[in-house]
């Protein structure tokens, strides 16, 4: 299993991709996110691979990637569409420098999903990196 790392460029939370997603798939199914690239390890991100989605510097959300084909701009040009399921699965965050493009992602290398019904608190972004890891091996976040 492999996946793929992108930023949310725009997006500033969770609750707003969701947003934007709720109206492009009304708009245009099924739920895709167009890219230039066209991966070359296909067979391996449909093997249960995610989309990690970076939103504001931090991997926050994973879509499981349900499909990867050749699409089209809306002025006609080639691209790659990435088809997604529609749950938006929240990790364990985890601080990313920004880069252009996307990424693959190991499985080995991927953040954990936070448990079922896990909210994670607002504003956990902004602690240091070591704290932020110092409090959650002492499960206080």
């Amino acid at each position: 299993m492999l996946n793929i790392i992108k930023l949310c460029v725009g997006v500033k939370e969770v609750p707003e991709l969701a947003e934007w997603q709720a109206r492009r798939i009304r708009q245009d199914p099924p739920l895709r996110h167009q890219t230039r690239m066209m991966p070359k390890r296909v067979p391996e991100l449909l093997d249960g691979g995610s989309l990690y989605w970076v939103i504001g510097g931090f991997v926050r959300v994973r879509q499981r990637l349900v499909d990867v084909r050749e699409d089209a701009w809306d002025d006609g040009t080639a691209c790659c569409g990435l088809v997604l399921d529609r749950a938006l699965v929240p990790v364990e965050l985890r601080p990313v420098k920004p880069f252009q493009g996307w990424r693959y992602l190991d499985a080995a290398a991927a953040p954990p999903d936070l448990p079922k019904g896990h909210v994670p608190a607002a504003g956990l972004e902004k602690l240091p990196p070591a704290l932020r890891k110092e409090l959650t091996a002492l499960c206080l976040i």
